[in-house]
């Protein structure tokens, strides 16, 4: 198994993850943890596996100085049109999470990694330049799709016979990913070298939702109450997504 990269999946990638409340869900999860563990202060920024450059925009219009780092050169691109059309400046770099420590010497006051461990062929392998890019006082946004809640969804489904061969990874062309990760056995493999200071999920119910009951949800409705619950002790455990927000150790 290789990592993997969206290079032909782009305008399919940016409808499926970014469009419709799913999308504006995660943003808003993403911004406000953002918005509460960060300094009102312009930091440099790093964003790994930037995509089409949502979050990267985001931080930028706040006034930081941000670098995208993306490997698939049509997500680039997307990012580079968006940032114009904002009138907004960034840095953009082509490269695998591999190339980023030999070409960045500098670390980051903040460390974006969103949407990508799930996509490596050996996803704890990033954890040491994640560190290595990151401010020893600087910040890393891990955000992952949590297999907890994949097992859950098919627990629903009735997957049985799925469950059973434990087989659990999206097809090759599928935008489920290849690797949804354990949280437990990720938070095993950042000790040491990281300390979790917030955790929240991400869609931690809209994903559960008969689907008539979605198509009647207002979205500032649904976003109010993913965001009132995305830390609940019983419920952000199920998000689709998991956010943490980590300082080096």
């Amino acid at each position: 198994m290789s990592d993997r990269h969206f290079d032909q999946l782009a305008t399919r990638f940016a409808e499926k993850i970014y469009g419709g409340a799913k999308g504006a869900i995660r943003l808003a999860v993403l911004q406000a943890d953002l918005k509460e563990s960060l300094p009102d202060r312009p930091l440099r920024v790093l964003d790994i596996g930037a995509g089409l450059g949502h979050m990267a925009l985001w931080l930028a219009e706040r006034g930081h100085d941000v670098t995208l780092a993306e490997p698939a050169e049509p997500m680039l691109e997307g990012a580079r049109q968006r940032f114009a059309e904002a009138g907004q400046s960034g840095t953009f770099i082509q490269a695998p999470w591999q190339d980023l420590p030999g070409q960045l010497t500098e670390p980051y006051d903040l460390v974006l990694c969103h949407a990508v461990l799930e996509w490596l062929a050996e996803p704890h392998t990033i954890l040491p330049a994640l560190h290595q890019l990151t401010k020893a006082d600087g910040w890393l946004s891990l955000a992952f799709y949590n297999r907890d809640a994949l097992i859950y969804r098919n627990l629903l489904k009735g997957h049985f016979k799925k469950m059973r061969r434990n087989t659990l990874a999206g097809e090759k062309q599928s935008l489920t990913p290849q690797q949804p990760l354990d949280p437990r056995e990720l938070a095993a493999q950042l000790e040491g070298q990281w300390r979790v200071e917030t955790q929240s999920g991400v869609r931690v119910f809209h994903d559960y939702m008969p689907v008539e009951f979605q198509a009647k949800a207002e979205l500032a409705d649904l976003l109010e109450m993913e965001l009132a619950h995305r830390r609940h002790p019983s419920f952000a455990g199920l998000g689709r997504y998991l956010h943490w927000m980590c300082r080096p150790v």
